[in-house]
């Protein structure tokens, strides 16, 4: 499935001035950053704020079926904004500079079943520094699936095409449980009491994510009680089938690889920016299809600068793809159906008996 091009070892002097280059990319975006950006994510909290105002408000009228499907609709945008494009970057302290609370990386409370806490653990830190490293990463199937022929195949496996669909019906509910080491406690090493304890914050959101969507707001309906669950309960669906493609589509593409924990050994910043590019796949779109992406369909600029503002990528990624094509590097983007063909490819394919591929002689770099 990998192409030979994609996984050529630099030479130890080529990584150097890659990644230098990179670096510069990455000094001159900063030296710009201001104003303009302040403006831009004011206005996406802005537009999270009124269409989710606009949505909840036509779903009060939601037996009449137009109001019921736009409202719909429109709170389903909202929560997919919300999501990506304001939350998801805002914690990855992108606009941490803006001192503006609204916008804080370290307190924002996005809204989802999962705590944002747990969301800074598991990927700002684990997955944005572990990209791809096969034990390390826990975003490598979720815990869940086998995507690449490097995972070991058990007998589990044969249902995860199922898995898979669920998962994505439950995006959130996944996120939210990812930090809680479930496997863990089912194979005797974490204790009842401890996983109680961990559970404590993550149900404290879940009660009130339940609460607000399936309680709190039809109830407040009246007559409309039940339209307004309804529209929350798709609502949320789409966001979670939205989000659960982007991610994936950003990760598990034919040409993404993983990595051994041994590539961790004297890694350079050049050989992790590399690690980074080779971990991650783009998507192409229009301007629209980008912010309700989050922009994460510039999933390999958001890797190699996870704490710089998103709306950035678009820009960046014109000379990221130059430099790579300097240095013969393979940079991976299609189209959002071409590599979700890869992604549903990989779920099915490696759902079945396969040998496990060896990452020893995985490199990044050659020395000459």
């Amino acid at each position: 499935m990998t192409t030979a091009v994609s996984r050529r070892p630099l030479s130890a002097d080529e990584v150097t001035r890659f990644g230098a280059e990179i670096d510069a990319l990455r000094e001159r975006t900063l030296a710009d950053i201001g104003d303009a950006d302040a403006r831009y994510i004011r206005r996406i909290h802005a537009a999270v704020r009124y269409t989710e105002i606009l949505g909840r408000g036509l779903l009060f009228f939601g037996l009449f079926p137009p109001a019921w499907l736009l409202g719909t609709l429109l709170l389903g945008v909202s929560k997919i904004l919300e999501n990506m494009e304001l939350g998801h970057n805002v914690m990855h302290g992108q606009y941490d500079w803006m001192n503006d609370p609204r916008f804080d990386g370290k307190t924002y409370e996005w809204d989802i079943v999962g705590t944002s806490d747990n969301w800074r653990k598991t990927h700002n830190f684990k997955h944005h520094t572990y990209t791809n490293i096969k034990g390390m990463d826990d975003d490598v199937g979720y815990g869940l699936l086998r995507l690449f022929p490097e995972q070991r195949w058990r007998p589990f496996f044969l249902g995860q095409p199922l898995y898979a669909v669920i998962f994505a019906l439950l995006f959130q509910w996944g996120v939210a449980i990812q930090d809680l080491r479930l496997g863990a406690y089912f194979a005797g090493r974490m204790s009842a009491a401890e996983l109680r304890a961990q559970f404590r914050p993550v149900g404290r959101k879940m009660r009130r994510q339940l609460l607000k969507d399936y309680v709190f707001f039809p109830l407040i309906a009246g007559p409309f009680f039940l339209p307004v669950l309804l529209g929350n309960l798709v609502a949320n669906g789409l966001r979670n089938l939205w989000t659960f493609m982007i991610i994936f589509c950003g990760h598990f593409t034919a040409n993404a690889e993983v990595f051994p924990k041994s590539v961790l050994e004297n890694e350079t910043r050049g050989q992790w920016y590399l690690r980074q590019l080779r971990g991650s796949s783009n998507l192409r779109g229009g301007r629209l299809f980008h912010i309700l992406s989050g922009n994460l369909s510039h999933q390999i600029e958001h890797h190699l600068f996870p704490d710089i503002p998103a709306r950035r990528y678009a820009a960046m990624s014109q000379e990221v793809r130059a430099i790579c094509e300097r240095y013969g590097i393979y940079y991976n983007t299609g189209s959002l159906w071409s590599q979700f063909g890869q992604v549903v490819w990989r779920i099915l394919r490696y759902a079945l008996p396969s040998k496990p591929v060896s990452m020893e002689g995985r490199r990044l770099v050659v020395n000459e």
